[in-house]
């Protein structure tokens, strides 16, 4: 219980320190952990999350990594809380990952280590991290599954450590019932280690402030961001703001029956909620999402980017708890975005990517200067798997392949990049060449260019990889049918595909979605990740820029002359009147 006048007489100067050591903490903790990691979707995406949070579970401070982790670790506290009560001792150290009860989904295991001081529980150490496997049906992802069971083991804040002492049998019983079983067990060891160093950091905060003094700066540090927030969102005009109806491609079994996706934002004073109401159905398959651990923090962290973003804020607002609680979402139970237990939910990643972007869409009415185009809002998830011939274990390497952002006022759109709420890495191809039977043909921009715009769309990747064995691939892929959005004249995206053997006899398109698919040794997969879309009417694009783009190859000749009314020389230089000629003809077919 934080003390009033502790609270009421902290100076600025000992809360800039304190709060500066909370963020050097997440920091910290997240550098442990992904150098620590074995498997790669963590040691080289930075796909985890780490930080400090309260005795009630409330999120002091993130690490800079992927905020979906972050954002959904005060669900799993209350997970762990709903499991053991008042049964949490010092010493322990916790595993959960039920997606019910708060866990983000059940690839992502987390180490909760409750903080003691004086004898008295006064904070969580915490982080997740995304594991190579967790024992389901399908090694590495999967997508058709019957339930949440299927999905692989619950850990239902499980004592890895009971007041100290670890628990030899059920360190042997779950690293035991997974296929990749030395990869998670370094995973979650690294896990450990950076939840204790998080524990250790801050009982060095209270010795040097005192705990009253660390738990007040912490509780105004919560309040000033949740203040700073709502004062943004005071000055959005009161009302109600819908994008227009997104579709995702199908559930990963019905092929070809789209899922709706309805998204208003609803402003009254300083309180915003997102409504879904509208949208699909929860479906069969595992392409539901989590609501607290999945569809919260996905708000969360989008609101937050665009209201509160940091390139362009003149004081620094820290990531915590208070942004929180002036947003709430609205989503039916028994939804696609709120599914009812057992529903299976562990592919969610491509739509709260798609949410997040609705949101943007949403908001750009009343915030052109803030929010983008559509972005590619979408990533090709994908798992390969095979079994070693010498030793006769799996091998299972999970791939995020990364997308683009969409224009935005004065600004073109970030190329290759993964966007919106996952901010996770790629991984570097020559490290995997050596672990791995695939090979890496072709991994550059897509050739067909950008969208145009005043301030034009960023640009996806095409990648092909060549399979030296056999191999089982499971793709958690989307935006094959619905492309990104352009705003204010701006060319819609591309979207994207995936393509079994292309430009041979043997050529396959296949759907973004696939579970335990077999791909033979010799066979080549290209994967092309959607591109963004155009802010603003391409006629005013800054001719200089049109020939940028032509020099980068990111439009031509031709569709300069065509979409941007730029007339290019063959020697590659602007004939001015030409283009004032175009233009200016241009705005009047156009009145």
């Amino acid at each position: 219980m934080t003390d009033k006048n502790a609270y009421e007489n902290i100076d600025p100067v000992t809360l800039g320190v304190i709060a500066g050591s909370f963020n050097s903490i997440a920091k910290e903790m997240a550098l442990v952990l992904y150098r620590m990691a074995y498997s790669s979707i963590i040691r080289e995406s930075e796909d985890l999350g780490a930080g400090l949070f309260d005795v009630d579970g409330n999120e002091i401070c993130e690490s800079d990594s992927t905020p979906m982790h972050i954002g959904s670790l005060p669900g799993y506290i209350d997970g762990v809380r709903h499991f053991l009560g008042d049964n949490i001792n010092d010493g322990d150290i916790i595993l959960h990952n039920n997606p019910y009860y708060g866990a983000s989904h059940t690839p992502d295991l987390a180490i909760i280590i409750p903080i003691f001081y004086d004898g008295e529980l006064v904070a969580f150490a915490a982080n997740t991290g995304h594991v190579l496997d967790a024992g389901g049906m399908s090694p590495g992802l999967m997508v058709d599954v019957v339930d949440v069971y299927a999905e692989g083991k619950h850990y239902n804040a499980i004592k890895l450590y009971n007041k100290g002492e670890k628990n030899e049998e059920i360190w042997r019983h779950i690293f035991e019932n997974v296929r990749t079983p030395k990869e998670n067990k370094g995973d979650v060891e690294a896990m450990i280690a950076s939840a204790k160093l998080g524990k250790r950091r801050y009982l060095e905060l209270i010795e040097r402030y005192g705990l009253q003094t660390v738990l007040a700066a912490q509780k105004r540090w919560m309040d000033y961001s949740e203040e700073m927030i709502r004062k943004e969102i005071s000055k959005i005009p009161d009302g109600e703001y819908k994008a227009p109806t997104g579709w995702l491609d199908d559930d990963g079994r019905n092929y070809g029956e789209r899922l709706r996706i309805e998204t208003s934002v609803k402003i009254n004073g300083s309180d915003l909620i997102v409504d879904l109401t509208g949208s699909s159905d929860q479906v069969e398959t595992a392409y539901n999402v989590p609501f607290s651990g999945s569809t919260l923090p996905a708000t969360y962290t989008i609101v937050r980017a665009i209201l509160l973003d940091e390139a362009v804020s003149e004081v620094f607002i820290p990531q915590n708890s208070g942004i929180f609680k002036p947003i709430k979402v609205e989503a039916p139970l028994g939804s696609m975005w709120n599914p009812k237990a057992p529903a299976a939910c562990t592919a969610r990643i491509n739509q709260v990517q798609r949410l997040a972007d609705q949101i943007n869409l949403a908001l750009s009415e009343v915030l052109p200067d803030k929010t983008t185009a559509g972005n590619a809002a979408h990533v090709h998830f994908n798992s390969y798997a095979g079994i070693k011939e010498d030793s006769g274990d799996y091998w299972v390497y999970i791939e995020v392949n990364e997308g683009s952002y969409g224009g935005r006022y004065g600004k073109d759109g970030l190329d290759s990049v993964d966007n919106l709420v996952a901010n996770t890495r790629n991984n570097p191809i020559e490290e995997l060449e050596m672990r791995l039977p695939m090979r890496c043909n072709r991994y550059e921009l897509r050739e067909e260019g950008a969208s145009a715009g005043k301030w034009r769309g960023g640009i996806g990747i095409v990648r092909t990889w060549e399979f030296i064995t056999d191999s089982l691939f499971t793709g958690e892929g989307d935006r094959h049918t619905d492309p990104p959005r352009g705003v204010y004249g701006g060319q819609d995206g591309l979207t994207g595909s995936m393509t079994l053997n292309p430009n041979t006899d043997a050529e396959q398109n296949l759907h973004a979605k696939l579970t335990n698919f077999k791909i033979r040794k010799g066979d080549v997969l290209e994967i092309r990740t959607p591109c963004a879309g155009g802010y603003g009417n391409p006629h005013e694009r800054d001719p200089q820029d049109v020939l940028e783009d032509v020099l980068d190859d990111f439009t031509s000749k031709e569709k300069a002359e065509e979409i941007y009314k730029v007339v290019i020389r063959d020697d590659l230089t602007i004939d001015e009147k030409a283009t004032k000629q175009l233009r200016e003809g241009s705005k009047v077919l156009n009145s």
